[in-house]
């Protein structure tokens, strides 16, 4: 199995168990009365796994993006990194300056 295809598998994983652990909290907490209408409805259990499923989809496609953009990132040495240096140094000189009193 090609490693692209092994890091996915292993993200997607990684953003259905952050789905679990969030609708857990959501129903845990209570929020906006879900854990009553969950537990209280003949339709909880689908409405349940619909919430799990879908921010299952958006935490995994989230972590599998935040994976690939930090695969260029993983070398820390960073010696060929010029970003920030000055191309040229300037040295300040000394400029004389006439008086201009005399002149208009």
């Amino acid at each position: 199995m090609p490693k692209l295809v092994k890091v996915y598998l292993q993200q997607i994983a990684i953003g259905f168990g952050l789905s679990a652990v969030f609708t857990a909290i959501l129903l845990c907490m209570n929020v906006g009365n879900l854990g009553h209408l969950v537990f209280n409805s003949s339709d909880g259990l689908l409405g349940l796994f619909l919430i799990f499923f879908f921010n299952g989809l958006v935490f995994a496609g989230v972590q599998f993006a935040i994976r690939i953009m930090r695969m260029g990132y993983e070398d820390d040495d960073d010696d060929d990194d010029d970003r920030g240096t000055p191309i040229r140094s300037f040295d300040p000189a000394p400029i004389r300056i006439s008086s201009q009193e005399g002149r208009r």
